[in-house]
């Protein structure tokens, strides 16, 4: 121990009281004199106990100081394991889409009846028939040939113009000079080459109007067009009990719905936004053209008017017809870094994480291509795709977006602070959110709730199969009309 100017020792933050004592007894010879031994004596041992305090003390305080030191190594420790953790996450889904790409090439090989074919010019590649099917708790993609099914071209069309070339490049590069290539209107067209044979009917639940309706179109398509009509189970109990339309077909089991796009050509929806994701669900990997009828109380993605559904079924199985592709979001749960097929979830819309019925605000750890993003404290938080910008997410303060733009839509639910407003992010990032504390709750579209416990996380990026939704004019024509007469967009009252 350091000494002090007097000699005594430096008792740290207690050598004043030290040095008062120290004085007392070493002070003048009359001041000791009127001390007896034993008041000596006791004096003494204060003395000693006091700096053995004070020595006692500086050891608790070096004691402290070892601890945080320890404690911020094992800080260091766990960001690092977690940051191991989360790249063998990442590497066993890079690897399960290899191996889905691999198995996909392989089995199209040995499939008879399979041919080969390049895309060229504007022609946009149409999506494998692969959909996804949980085996063992592994996820396995099946792949099955689609036969007797009415092919179809997609083809780019700008300036009002169908061309079977349509130029690609954004940015064009000359003599060192970086330039933007004029923008075009790239709209996709389908031409049918061959006619349809095959559609398969979704409708609204517990509508008279709807079922009517239904009667009516599956008599049409079948006595006047010929074609081979798939309905839900639910509606062919319902057609069998009226005694009518007796002839349309469905399937038995969820194999036989996996491989449901490879018996039909078109699917059409009689509804409403919510009939149209309903169908959507169903299809876990390719979605035929669809073609949705406006029957419920909103239809912002439906075209066509049911009291003209001759006249648009004509229009569509004629073609060309105009087609929005509706982008898809996947979204994998995973747990205890694990994932499996039964929590992979496929969104039109979006997926919601919310704090459930919990009182307190949910903490959310966001990150974008595995770079942290951003802490998410408020209600929840929306992950949408453009074609549902004009849902949940634009309930929630987010942007409206043109459902032909490829980007993700990151909306807060009422955030703790004022300055976290919604983010637009491209459509090729992959975006995880990780609940690090208390228990959260996620939607898919509105359904599908699912628990997330400490430590779960979930995965979403762009899914490769899109829905394809005919519509009577251009897209970007039928989006700001619905815009306007559906969501009365700017409209003063």
């Amino acid at each position: 121990m350091a000494q002090g100017a007097s000699g005594a020792p430096d008792a740290g933050p207690l050598a004043p009281c030290c040095q008062l004592i120290t004085q007392c007894s070493l002070g003048r010879e009359d001041s000791s004199a009127s001390l007896s031994r034993m008041e000596q004596e006791n004096l003494r041992f204060g003395i000693e106990g006091w700096q053995t305090f004070a020595r006692s003390e500086k050891s608790a305080m070096d004691a402290s100081r070892q601890i945080f030191d320890f404690s911020n190594s094992l800080q260091t420790v766990s960001n690092a394991m977690k940051r191991v953790a989360e790249r063998n996450v990442q590497l066993q889904l890079e690897a399960a889409e290899w191996k889905r790409k691999y198995e996909s090439l392989l089995q199209e090989k040995d499939l008879p009846g399979v041919e080969n074919r390049e895309v060229k010019g504007s022609e946009l590649e149409t999506p494998q028939h692969d959909v996804l099917e949980e085996e063992n708790g592994s996820c396995k993609f099946l792949v099955q040939h689609p036969s007797h099914k009415a092919s179809f071209k997609l083809l780019w069309s700008y300036n009002g113009d169908r061309h079977r070339r349509h130029k690609h490049d954004i940015v064009s590069y000359d003599s060192g000079n970086i330039s933007a290539v004029t923008s075009s209107n790239k709209q996709i067209i389908l031409v049918w080459e061959s006619t349809p044979r095959a559609v398969c009917i979704f409708t609204r639940p517990n509508s008279s109007a709807v079922q009517e309706l239904c009667k009516k179109m599956i008599r049409w398509l079948k006595e006047v067009k010929n074609i081979t009509v798939f309905v839900e189970q639910r509606v062919k109990d319902e057609l069998d009990e009226s005694s009518d339309c007796t002839y349309v077909q469905t399937w038995d089991s969820e194999e036989e719905l996996l491989f449901l796009h490879t018996k039909v050509d078109l699917v059409i929806t009689l509804g409403g936004d919510g009939t149209v994701l309903w169908a959507a669900s169903l299809f876990k990997g390719p979605v035929p053209p669809m073609v949705s009828f406006s029957m419920g109380s909103l239809g912002f993605m439906t075209a066509f008017q049911s009291e003209r559904y001759k006249e648009c079924l004509e229009y569509v199985m004629k073609g060309p017809v105009c087609i929005t592709l509706r982008h898809r979001m996947q979204c994998q749960i995973v747990r205890n870094g694990e994932s499996s097929a039964s929590e992979m979830h496929l969104v039109l819309n979006e997926v919601s994480i919310d704090r459930g019925m919990s009182s307190c605000l949910t903490n959310l750890e966001c990150y974008c291509d595995n770079v942290f993003l951003t802490s998410v404290q408020g209600d929840g938080l929306i992950l949408s795709t453009t074609s549902g910008s004009t849902a949940y997410s634009l309930a929630a303060g987010g942007s409206m977006v043109h459902p032909h733009v490829p980007a993700i839509l990151f909306t807060p639910i009422c955030p703790h602070s004022l300055s976290f407003r919604p983010l637009i992010l491209p459509g090729y990032v992959t975006l995880k959110v990780q609940v690090p504390l208390q228990n959260a709750w996620a939607s898919f579209d509105g359904k599908d709730r699912v628990e997330l416990s400490p430590g779960d996380q979930l995965i979403c990026q762009m899914a490769p199969w899109p829905v394809p939704t005919a519509s009577l004019e251009e897209a970007t024509h039928h989006f700001l009309c619905s815009v306007r007469e559906r969501l009365h967009w700017n409209l003063r009252k």
